[in-house]
């Protein structure tokens, strides 16, 4: 990313600045050094960040007290749609903060708030951050970036556009043993690198099955259902969907991908200079509940998938470059180079990236808080590990510290220029994570044909205009490109 002159961040509220309005002259502000304040090291009321989340629980907990640094920022509002689960949690740590039940009545009253912390649903990501974004909102949003790719590259210009400091929630892209994976790849011992397998033991929530029918007799009574559908069309409450298993269920969640592609697939993204693949092609595993016919829930992810995917050679790579991922505890063949008794990616090989290159392999483990266990075997004989065991000094390495940092220090600034995973980057790594999504929606495509049966008319290489944002040729994918929104909730 180009690196511009730094700029102040979002306008803080007037009340906190109403001393300096009080010192101004004509447009230029007095700026007071914060030693003259109160001593070395004294943060001014008015430097506290003033910081909202939106989505509570779950996730949301750790993301927003990460982001108030130990109390060092100011948490100033709360979002969530149901305050008796996870995020009461949250709201006993916070009891100074207002909370609300929608972020759109959030930012519109909280005129003071700089940034917020997004940790939602999947389908919520895209709405939130733009909504956030078009108000000068900094923006903090958890992985996966977005429910689509439209809207990862909508964000990514929006933030540009907007001069915002942001961050996606791959917390692991903040780990400095990722240094060690570079410093192998870019001191060329790998030699041509053409080959990347990618695989993860999620789901880990029901998945692969028919939607649950509606019941809206159950619902909690603290649930405001209605706005955690969101975007997504309107329907009855359906059970067992909130607070987790929205995640195999494409209008809400993106699956195995969504869940864990943004840890997995940012390693040999980042590190291989990767750009946009040039196609994308899908197989899923099939169930059968009955004899020859297998089931068909095009409403949900599939119990295991495999992607492959094909990227352009880079200065890293010196060769163009195979990407498969799998999923549904379905892992790579254990390379000869690795001891048969020897984990390849992290423990019990349960998730993980092996890096092929002519003369040797880079096996590591799942990039999101857990030992990245980085390891080189090449062909000679040479071996080199990472720690088994990571000191890890503040929270998930500081990724929502450094963020907030970079919010307090503005646009352009050396810390948000120093962020891993700021959406010049995150979005197109997101797009790449999603590509493998559209070519799995596309594979369960079918018509039915003059003699009553099924053509299966997606189950090809789908060849991706990355610049263009399309496939060019099956139309019909394109319609996975992006979604339709529910009134109030477009993009």
């Amino acid at each position: 990313m180009k690196k511009q002159p730094r700029k102040p961040s979002s306008p803080n509220p007037e009340g906190r600045r109403e001393f300096l309005k009080k010192s101004a002259l004509a447009s230029s502000f007095l700026i007071v050094p914060r030693h003259v304040l109160g001593g070395p090291g004294f943060i001014a009321p008015s430097d506290r960040l003033h910081i909202a989340a939106i989505g509570a629980g779950g996730k949301g907990h750790s993301d927003i007290v990460n982001a108030s640094v130990g109390g060092r920022e100011r948490v100033v509002a709360l979002c969530d749609v149901d305050f008796s689960g996870s995020a009461a949690r949250t709201a006993e740590q916070f009891p100074k903060a207002k909370r609300y039940a929608d972020y759109r009545v959030m930012l519109e009253k909280e005129k003071g708030i700089d940034a917020v912390t997004i940790s939602t649903p999947d389908h919520i990501h895209g709405p939130a951050a733009s909504f956030a974004m078009q108000r000068g909102k900094h923006v903090y949003v958890q992985k996966p970036l977005t429910h689509n790719i439209r809207e990862a590259r909508m964000l990514t210009q929006m933030a540009r556009d907007q001069k915002v400091v942001t961050q996606m929630g791959n917390q692991g892209a903040s780990n400095p043993l990722l240094g060690m994976v570079q410093q192998w790849v870019d001191s060329g011992v790998l030699g041509a690198i053409t080959k990347v397998e990618v695989w993860t033991n999620r789901p880990v929530w029901p998945q692969g099955f028919a939607m649950p029918a509606p019941d809206p007799a159950a619902r909690p009574e603290a649930l405001d259902w209605n706005l955690w559908l969101g975007p997504a069309p309107e329907t009855p409450y359906i059970p067992n969907i909130h607070p987790f298993n929205w995640r195999g269920w494409w209008d809400y969640g993106t699956g195995a991908l969504g869940d864990v592609g943004c840890h997995l697939i940012d390693i040999p993204y980042r590190t291989l200079g990767l750009t946009y693949p040039t196609d994308a092609e899908a197989s899923v595993g099939s169930v059968y509940t009955r004899m020859w016919t297998p089931d068909y829930h095009p409403e949900g992810c599939p119990a295991s998938s495999f992607i492959s995917l094909h990227y352009p050679e880079t200065e890293k790579t010196g060769a163009p470059v195979t990407m498969t991922w799998s999923d549904g505890g379905i892992r790579p063949a254990h390379p000869a180079l690795v001891p048969a008794d020897m984990d390849i990616g992290g423990r019990n090989s349960a998730n993980g990236v092996l890096i092929h290159g002519e003369n040797g392999i880079i096996s590591t483990n799942i990039n999101d808080s857990s030992p990245l266990m980085p390891k080189l075997f090449l062909n000679d004989g040479t071996r080199e590990f990472g720690p088994e065991v990571e000191e890890m000094p503040e929270p998930e390495y500081g990724h929502q510290r450094k963020w907030v940092d970079a919010c307090k220090a503005g646009f352009g600034s050396e810390e948000h220029l120093a962020l891993t995973s700021s959406f010049d980057y995150a979005g197109p790594m997101t797009e790449t994570v999603l590509m493998g999504n559209l070519a799995i929606r596309s594979y369960m495509l079918r018509r039915e044909t003059e003699e009553g049966r099924f053509e299966f008319f997606g189950r090809k290489k789908l060849l991706w205009d990355g610049d263009a944002m399309q496939v060019t040729n099956l139309d019909e994918a394109n319609a996975f490109v992006g979604r339709t929104y529910r009134e109030g909730w477009e993009m």
